[in-house]
């Protein structure tokens, strides 16, 4: 009998001890989803064995992440989009080999990078910037392998033409700042924020779990299930930069450059890759041809069943696709494929 209710005391003492973890697990995600967020995103660094270090340039500050050391193959160097942070890059960055040197950083004024004024936000004053932070931790010793996703690929590709000396290929993944010859719906939004004088809401730029829900289904064609706690901490984590990511998004939308990229690609001298989601709503994939056209050595590759959010929608196949690019560089001749899903 003593024995059953040493046995009882242990369980209960064991389930108590069980239960504080628990607990505060479900307080956290009913009370504060987006702390549990930052704990996602800190717990993946951790496995994927990245490491958070600042750039100190004369008062301006960058924060990136990175793995590996410089090699045989190029350091790769990774441009985020528009109110996007540099932990976007996790989900792919899991199937790139380990040992290659990888760094990804967040863009001016993005998360743990310094906030100053409007000019940094043009793409040319991000290429400026981002040159700066290039410079700083000599990542141009020898020439690098740069990758930009929407507004970063926009960034990545005028930088490629800004400083060609210092890039040996390029990635632009569903780049922004073409001029498509087809519009999506998230055009069809523009227009109506333009004809509203911008008193609409921008669909970018959510401030309820309702409208981060929509965010999503704007950005990806893979539809992903999130609670509302999930989508209720997203905002959360967003709603302090809001006012922010609406001044970054006036002064991508300008005359300098809204259509940079595509002012800039016959100077793109490296060898290019374009990897885009055929059901993008946000840039529309005849994009692609206007790269292609422009320089007609480029390698595009289109999948199938995917829209903007490529890394988030197919990181695995993602990785491929570069990690090809690069590995046969010098070896084949661009092509365009089309490729179905991985």
């Amino acid at each position: 009998m003593a024995a059953d209710l040493d046995m009882v005391n242990l369980l209960v003492l064991a389930g108590a001890t069980l239960a504080i973890p628990i607990l505060s697990f479900v307080a956290s995600f009913i009370l504060w989803p987006s702390a549990l967020i930052k704990i996602y995103y800190w717990y993946w660094r951790r496995t994927l064995g990245l490491q958070v270090r600042y750039a100190d340039c004369g008062g301006y500050r960058f924060c990136y992440s990175y793995r590996g050391k410089p090699g045989f193959r190029p350091s790769i160097l990774m441009l985020h989009g528009f109110s996007a942070h540099k932990d976007t890059w996790l989900t792919m960055v899991k199937y790139l080999p380990k040992h290659l040197h990888i760094l990804c950083v967040d863009m001016p004024g993005h998360e743990g990078t310094t906030r100053t004024n409007s000019e940094d936000y043009s793409i040319q004053g991000q290429v400026k910037r981002i040159h700066q932070f290039v410079e700083n931790v000599r990542l141009n010793r020898k020439p690098f392998h740069l990758v930009g996703t929407s507004m970063g690929g926009n960034v990545a590709g005028v930088y490629a033409a800004s400083f060609p000396s210092e890039i040996c290929s390029i990635t632009l993944i569903c780049p922004a700042g073409i001029r498509y010859p087809c519009e999506t719906k998230f055009d069809n939004h523009l227009q109506d924020l333009e004809h509203s004088h911008y008193t609409l809401s921008i669909p970018l730029i959510p401030s309820t779990p309702e409208e981060m829900e929509d965010m999503l289904r704007l950005c990806s064609h893979v539809r992903f299930k999130i609670p509302q706690q999930i989508l209720q901490g997203l905002v959360d984590v967003r709603l302090p930069h809001n006012d922010f990511y609406q001044e970054v998004f006036m002064e991508i939308l300008g005359e300098n450059s809204r259509y940079a990229l595509q002012d800039n690609l016959q100077l793109i001298t490296a060898p290019l890759q374009v990897i885009w989601g055929k059901q993008d709503q946000v840039v529309d994939v005849s994009g692609a041809v206007v790269v292609a056209e422009a320089l007609p050595g480029c390698r595009v590759d289109l999948l199938e069943n995917c829209g903007h959010s490529v890394v988030m929608e197919r990181p695995r196949r993602t990785a491929k696709l570069i990690m090809e690019f690069i590995i046969s560089l010098g070896t084949t001749s661009g092509t365009i494929k089309n490729l179905d899903s991985f």
